[in-house]
């Protein structure tokens, strides 16, 4: 398999999981900038150019309240998960719990395999 290949290879298998973990972050109150760097902290690598539009999206499907506030001499707009995106979360977190459970076996023994 080339790098290229590898490349997209992970980045669909990451798409999905950026959506669960900006949610779970998002249970408390992140302007871009910050949710960005507790994402980065925990070691969940996104750039601006995937987080931002993200972040539109979700509130678009009415999943983040947001508004604006004054920080640090600035205006920044803070976003955070309201009833229906709390409710998505539990949802997609029960899913992941599943699913890892399910793979956790067959990666296992692909292991064993090798």
């Amino acid at each position: 398999m080339t790098t290229s290949q590898l490349d997209k290879m992970r980045l669909e298998l990451r798409r999905g999981v950026l959506v669960l973990a900006v949610l779970a972050s998002l249970k408390q109150p992140h302007y871009g900038y910050s949710l960005r760097k507790q994402l980065q902290d925990a070691g969940v690598e996104i750039d601006e150019g995937t987080l931002y539009p993200l972040i539109r999206r979700l509130a678009e499907q009415g999943l983040l309240d947001s508004e604006w506030q004054q920080a640090e001499g600035r205006e920044r707009r803070y976003y955070q998960l309201n009833q229906q995106g709390q409710q998505l979360l539990q949802q997609l977190r029960q899913e992941w719990l599943l699913l890892g459970s399910a793979l956790s076996p067959l990666l296992n023994t692909l292991s064993e395999a090798e």
